[in-house]
């Protein structure tokens, strides 16, 4: 992921910036649920209760106890635009997950990049495959408290479970309808999340990365469009983030996340502190 962090240093060709959050489109147009169904998203008072809904997301998951995921992390600037992409595995309880992560083809002539190999943790991400200078053997820490954007978007990729306690957050919500999403049928929010909200709300181990998020992105509010089921849990959230270059321009990142198959087995294992690579990463 050197090539993602010279990307947000540089501020050019590849540098990032958000643009279609056309990337994970599973879901297809809202239609109008039945008036009860209205009447309980929508709650007594027309507001309160979706919001409600969406800040409890998180604590949904932890009851699921585990999914897939994929993920998806739009960017453009300047004419260019990539998408990162990743699949993989997440334990709720345990509060860990494991996703491969595949960085954009590089031109014609080159070796095709293996994907980036990502361990989610709270408070840290453990990456391999991580850049230049790094044993192929050893794996790279970024704790979430020393990046800037608190690892929302450092490994191409938003953990879900961060995704989750960031709506935590959520400061305003709108019900948006029903619609089936993979042959269940689920509730559309949309709405804005505070970082500094979150922070504060979020359980040990986001608390640190948010705030440290709260501070370097360009704005602490992140638009989100979220699909919830009948358990309340996350079926698709789309989040917008936004920093400023070295440009001083605001780029955009648009990061979605999917989860399905809630209770796949889930086998995650953290590198011991000698497989942790703690010397120089090279930059091109």
């Amino acid at each position: 992921m050197e090539r993602w962090r010279r990307m947000r240093r540089a501020g050019v060709d590849a540098a990032v910036a958000a643009a279609a959050a056309a990337a994970m489109t599973g879901v297809v147009g809202c239609s109008g649920g039945a008036a009860a169904d209205d009447r309980k998203a929508g709650g007594a008072d027309g507001a309160r209760e979706p919001r409600e809904l969406v800040r409890q997301a998180a604590g949904r998951l932890a009851a699921a106890g585990s999914s897939r995921a994929s993920t998806s992390m739009a960017m453009a600037t300047g004419g260019t635009r990539i998408v990162i992409r990743g699949e993989g595995v997440y334990d709720y309880r345990k509060r860990r997950g494991e996703l491969w992560v595949t960085l954009p083809e590089e031109p014609a002539g080159r070796a095709a990049r293996r994907p980036i190999t990502e361990l989610l943790t709270p408070g840290a991400v453990y990456l391999k495959n991580r850049g230049e200078g790094v044993p192929e053997d050893k794996w790279v820490r970024v704790d979430a408290g020393d990046s800037a954007d608190g690892n929302l978007v450092t490994g191409g990729a938003t953990d879900p479970l961060a995704a989750a306690e960031l709506l935590r957050g959520a400061r305003r919500a709108e019900y948006r309808g029903t619609t089936d999403f993979a042959g269940t049928q689920v509730r559309r929010y949309e709405g804005v999340a505070h970082l500094g909200d979150a922070a504060a709300l979020a359980r040990s181990g986001w608390r640190e990365g948010l705030r440290a998020a709260a501070k370097g992105f360009a704005s602490a509010e992140v638009p989100f469009d979220v699909y919830l089921d009948g358990q309340g849990r996350i079926r698709k959230v789309r989040q917008e983030f936004s920093f400023l270059n070295e440009a001083r321009r605001t780029v955009v990142v648009t990061s979605t996340t999917t989860l399905y198959d809630f209770g796949a087995p889930v086998d995650v294992r953290l590198p011991v502190a000698g497989d942790i690579f703690d010397g120089r990463i090279a930059t091109r």
